[in-house]
């Protein structure tokens, strides 16, 4: 016998789990509902991690939290016109206290999952996340597809889980429990999507293609200018900068102004037009049905005839089409903040950071063999403007690059010279150096 079993908190324990154990009973839905809705949730859907819309999900859900039978997923509606106006700092506002909102109530539903001997856990709405991993995966949770597993909506076209009622007007929450439901949502039928395209067109950027194609730095580079890439970007002007007249060419008061705002009250996005501009979603649809010219009147020539600054990395496809289709706001070229700090975070930046228009008449087969730390090799295939990345050696290259990974990351920082990589023997390139120009216009930093 242990020298505590006769503790009294042991005793009680002991006879509380005895007299528990026959109560397997699932969780009743209705009753996690009626929590959930109680405790401020707009909507709320019950996903088994069994199911198979969570297939690629699975294990970081279990790496956060092995003991997850089923995921709570719930969304808090945003106030519309305070999201659609022009100044977007009453649209972060609303963000804010939503995004509070959420964390709020995923904190109350697991207090009372816990007060009845049911283990959960809730990862944060937005932030913090694994800050340390960046530029590769930092948040712990995927809200996105596990909401439409949940049968809360579907991805529209620029990248928002749309709810069937309150549209892309909406943040997402997600808690993981040590229990079973007695019921499971499944996905929606349909899209709430109805491919109107306004996302399209108000996106400063372009960061979303009519074809349905989403270059993500784009987005990240001016609508998360004030977060993690925008903010490493300002350290390193401060640190360049010979002098306060330096710093002021090279960030300017209005930056330093914004960056001090973001600390103090909370990271700011620089657009979200395309949440601004969609009219999907029961509540929401009627003035743009009714009258789709004065909808765009009144909601999207707002946000496309702002004059504001657009934060674009030189060579983009985003900075050619905001010349184009937006000549009066004025351009700001900055730095690529995605540079990867590992063979696993350039192999998992490639989708993220590769321009299509930039790749237009290219077609390339790329082999890349890493050697040293990190062992890896790789297919990169473009063509028609797409980019396909595989593991192994697949195909007849054009190009074929080994190089030590460690060696590889500096190049990539700019801490290494190509030329003294190859005459050190720590990169061997194979094919006609100019494919490697070429593919470097892809990626542009």
């Amino acid at each position: 016998m242990a020298k505590f079993d006769n503790h009294p908190t042991v005793r009680r324990l002991c006879e509380e789990q005895q007299k528990n154990r026959a109560e397997t009973e699932p969780l009743n839905a209705d009753w996690l509902r009626q929590l959930c809705t109680e405790l401020g949730a707009d909507d709320v859907g019950f996903v088994s991690i069994y199911q198979t819309e969570l297939d690629d999900q699975r294990a970081e859900i279990l790496t956060a939290f092995p003991a997850t039978k089923s995921l709570i997923s719930f969304v808090c509606r945003m106030n519309r016109d305070n999201v659609r106006a022009p100044a977007r700092s009453i649209a972060n506002v609303e963000f804010h206290h939503t995004g509070e909102d959420v964390n709020h109530i995923a904190r109350k539903i697991v207090r009372v999952l816990e007060d009845n001997g049911i283990r959960a856990i809730y990862p944060a709405m937005g932030f913090p996340m694994e800050s340390q991993n960046f530029p590769s995966k930092t948040w712990v949770i995927s809200h996105k597809p596990i909401a439409v597993a949940a049968g809360l909506g579907h991805m529209g076209i620029h990248r928002n889980v749309i709810h069937p009622k309150f549209g892309n007007f909406i943040l997402l929450g997600t808690i993981l429990l040590d229990a079973e439901v007695s019921t499971y949502n499944q996905p929606i039928n349909y899209n709430p999507c109805i491919e109107c395209k306004l996302c399209v067109s108000a996106c400063p950027v372009g960061a979303i293609g009519a074809n349905g194609s989403f270059n993500f730095s784009a987005c990240y580079t001016h609508n998360y200018r004030e977060f993690l890439g925008g903010f490493g970007d300002w350290a390193k002007n401060v640190a360049e900068s010979k002098n306060a007249k330096d710093y002021e060419k090279k960030v300017g008061e209005g930056d330093s102004s914004a960056l001090w705002q973001s600390l103090s009250f909370g990271a700011n996005y620089k657009a979200a037009y395309c949440l601004a501009a969609c009219p999907a979603g029961e509540d929401v649809l009627a003035p743009f049905l009714n009258n789709r010219k004065q909808f765009i009147q009144e909601t999207v020539k707002p946000l496309q005839d702002k004059t504001e600054t657009l934060y674009v990395i030189p060579g983009s496809d985003a900075e050619a089409h905001a010349a184009k289709r937006f000549p009066h706001k004025q351009l700001k070229q900055v730095r690529n903040s995605l540079v990867p700090k590992s063979i696993e975070g350039f192999i998992f930046g490639l989708p993220l950071v590769f321009q299509p228009n930039q790749s237009k008449g290219l077609e390339a087969i790329y082999h890349f063999t890493f050697t040293g730390k990190e062992q890896q090799q790789i297919t990169v295939t473009i063509r028609n403007q797409t980019q396909d990345v595989q593991p192994g050696l697949l195909g007849k290259p054009h190009f074929r690059l080994t190089a030590d990974s460690e060696a590889w990351i500096a190049f990539l920082n700019k801490d290494m010279p190509l030329v003294w990589a190859l005459l050190r023997g720590k990169m061997r390139i194979k094919g006609d150096p100019r494919w490697l120009l070429k593919f470097a216009k892809c990626f542009p930093t």
